[in-house]
């Protein structure tokens, strides 16, 4: 989602971008990254506008503001909204991306997206995710034509940063409240208060809403330490893998992949080891019959 898909015509003159995110603690909903950007030329005029924080600004006030810099004929604006099931994928993967570096590619992306469109970003601040400097090079690297500014609080110093930081809150907001919930068949209320793990409300929501099974609905992430501990004690799960391992006699071993690193409550080593080795399968597809199909 960006302001406009055409080139401002503005593009051709030097242009500086702010960059910040949205939801990066939450356990549910949503990581947004957003960024607003303008000619060097309009930057005085930026303190005018009376961005700040998003943080400290109230939700009436914050939407006020993002629907005034949408119809600023001399800001632009995107976000990169990073669904919490891509973040739980990514970061539970056998080759795991953490949260600073998806971070770091939401940013880029931006970046990248926003130069595509043909504007002359020849300056970008913002607020660090890790090693301020670190983080310099590396966007330095991978766009050495653009003079990089990366700062603790940057939201707060830079207003093109702040009106950054309020595209970014605004939309995670709104696509909290306007979130499609998949799982239909559970009562699920949307009374989940800020969405933090600290937040008593959320921590209320968390175990009404928990599944001894499945675990939790979508809008959670479950790749956070708080999804760990709450699914602590419930049932024990493991499915067959869908590749098979060879054996050393030529033969295919079905191999039983297992839950306990997302949180499941695991079972006996015994048991453990009988199931990953292909030699036992769980008494229900046992008594039933049932096999792996894998052509209909």
């Amino acid at each position: 989602m960006e302001s406009d898909c055409l080139t401002p015509e503005w593009a051709s003159q030097p242009c500086l971008m702010g960059i910040d995110e949205a939801g990066r603690g939450p356990v549910l909903g949503p990581m947004v990254y957003g960024c607003m950007y303008c000619p060097i030329s309009y930057q005085s005029s930026l303190a005018s506008l009376h961005f700040a924080d998003s943080k400290t600004l109230k939700e009436e006030k914050r939407e006020e503001l993002y629907e005034n810099l949408k119809l600023d004929k001399s800001l632009g604006w995107a976000v990169d909204v990073i669904d919490p099931r891509e973040l739980s994928a990514k970061m539970l993967a056998k080759n795991k991306t953490n949260l600073n570096e998806i971070s770091h590619n939401s940013a880029m992306g931006l970046i990248k997206r926003v130069l595509d469109m043909g504007v002359l970003l020849t300056e970008a601040y913002l607020d660090t995710v890790g090693d301020p400097e670190k983080y310099r090079i590396k966007l330095s690297e991978r766009f050495p034509s653009i003079k990089f500014v990366v700062s603790k609080k940057a939201d707060s110093l830079f207003p093109i940063v702040s009106g950054a930081s309020i595209v970014a809150k605004v939309t995670r907001d709104r696509a909290l409240r306007e979130w499609l919930v998949e799982e239909t068949g559970e009562d699920i209320n949307r009374n989940f208060g800020s969405g933090y793990p600290g937040d008593p409300e959320t921590k209320a929501w968390l175990v009404q809403h928990k599944h001894s099974v499945f675990g939790f609905p979508s809008l959670v992430r479950f790749s956070w330490g708080t999804c760990t501990t709450h699914l602590k004690g419930e049932v024990e799960v493991a499915w067959e893998a869908d590749e098979t391992e060879e054996s050393g006699n030529g033969s295919s071993n079905k191999r039983q992949a297992k839950l306990s690193s997302f949180g499941f409550k695991t079972c006996d080593k015994r048991s453990e080891e009988i199931e990953s080795s292909g030699k036992g399968r769980c008494k229900f597809f046992q008594a039933r019959k049932i096999q792996q199909l894998t052509q209909f």
